[in-house]
């Protein structure tokens, strides 16, 4: 592609992934945010919860300088809690709503446009349906919450027998839950990541095909999984081209491809959507080298598609 790929999208990253030090909402937050504010490679930024107010109001500051794009991702918050947001117990259900209702409020406070989550464990074929009336119980009502915030309500697939064993899932069921939860709510849908297909089983052709109708945010990042005795094995967003991992340059090409013509990235006349990097250290890593490695895997995939 001749075109610049700031045309089709915003390419962003995740804040609390390169910089894990910062994902129990505390740490370097605001060094670390600097860091990616000074960027001009990047349109957006992925955020999560900042446990002091005076961070926060700082974080705001610096974001609004910035003129990125905020987005809010909960996910941290209901892994580090143990959260689900789909349990068949009533009590613990509304416990976790009312706590994302607070990051949600929090996601105000920081600028953010959008606040994502996760669905929670899956509860085995026995039980599975009862947790998606569930799910889309708890959706329903948080993305309600969000629209009175003006925010929009992401719901993000995961793995559902790798590592985060995940209730959503595979992308054709993801789509069906999205499809009764939109009914409802204009401001929901569903997220996508490059890395968690090879985990799903998936394609990118297969469920970007699946949530086409539903979709308003995508993740690019790898994934380690034939290896179990690997380091970073399962769901750990390793740098792209990692000689144990599934995606690299070809692989990042071809879900570029797949997002063009499933008409999710291309020129557009009003807001381009967020193509975010989701990529972590291992152990040794550096944060920044993983930055440049990124960067430079989208710029060649991009040169291909």
């Amino acid at each position: 592609m001749q075109d610049s790929i700031h045309s089709y999208m915003k390419v962003g990253i995740i804040h609390f992934m390169i910089y894990p030090e910062t994902m129990k909402g505390e740490g370097p937050i605001l060094e670390t945010l600097q860091k990616i504010c000074q960027d001009d490679f990047f349109s957006a930024i992925e955020i999560s919860w900042m446990k002091d107010p005076e961070i926060r109001k700082k974080a705001r500051a610096m974001l609004e300088q910035s003129g990125l794009t905020v987005a809010y991702g909960a996910q941290p918050t209901l892994l580090v809690n143990k959260f689900n947001v789909n349990s068949l117990d009533t009590t613990e259900r509304k416990k976790v709503v009312d706590f994302l209702k607070e990051r949600i409020s929090e996601a105000e406070e920081l600028g953010a446009k959008a606040v994502a989550i996760l669905s929670g464990a899956d509860p085995g074929p026995e039980k599975r349906e009862d947790a998606k009336k569930a799910l889309v119980a708890s959706l329903v009502e948080l993305s309600n919450f969000a629209n009175t915030k003006n925010l929009k309500f992401v719901l993000e697939t995961f793995d559902r027998d790798i590592d985060k064993k995940c209730l959503m899932g595979p992308s054709d069921e993801a789509a069906l839950i999205a499809r009764e939860v939109r009914n409802e709510c204009k401001n929901f849908g569903l997220m996508v990541d490059l890395s968690h297909m090879p985990l799903l089983h998936e394609t990118p052709k297969q469920s970007l095909s699946a949530v086409k109708d539903y979709l308003v945010h995508v993740h690019m990042g790898n994934a380690i999984m034939r290896d179990k005795t690997a380091v970073g094995y399962g769901d750990q967003h390793p740098r792209f081209g990692i000689s144990t991992g599934e995606n690299g340059v070809d692989q990042l090409t071809d879900f570029l491809k797949c997002l063009l013509k499933v008409g999710y990235i291309g020129k557009k006349t009003d807001s381009l959507p967020i193509v975010s990097f989701e990529v972590k250290p291992l152990p040794g890593e550096n944060p920044e080298v993983l930055i440049a490695n990124s960067k430079r895997a989208l710029r060649d995939a991009w040169n291909r598609v």
